[in-house]
């Protein structure tokens, strides 16, 4: 079976779309790189150090210090797939990733993005 194409693209080659899209709806590139810290448990010099050495997708969640246990309550539809069914687990946290900068692109306030309580 071969992989799919998106495993081995460079993160850092598509990080400046989701910036791209955030900035668009009014929103900041810190707000972005909250999600992703949030999401993979990466601190912000790690998040840096994987651009730089454009770590492919694969690496850049195979090396996540910490994926966050609330990423399970990221529910709704990417590209027309619901994330939470996506069977394949990189292909799920590829996704997760997808819907955050989505829901925040689409105006929701941090606290819903970060799924915290109370919100």
């Amino acid at each position: 079976m071969t992989k799919h194409r998106i495993y081995t693209t460079s993160f850092a080659s598509v990080y400046p779309l989701y910036v791209a899209k955030a900035e668009r709806k009014g929103r900041e590139k810190a707000e972005v790189d909250e999600i992703i810290r949030w999401l993979t448990g990466y601190s912000q010099a790690r998040l840096d150090a994987q651009l730089k050495k454009k770590a492919n997708f694969e690496t850049f969640f195979a090396e996540a210090p910490k994926m966050n246990p609330a990423r399970a309550l990221i529910k709704g539809l990417v590209c027309g797939v619901r994330v939470e069914n996506v069977e394949e687990p990189l292909m799920r946290e590829i996704r997760y990733l997808d819907k955050l900068v989505d829901e925040l692109a689409k105006g929701k306030a941090m606290e819903k993005v970060l799924r915290k309580e109370g919100a």
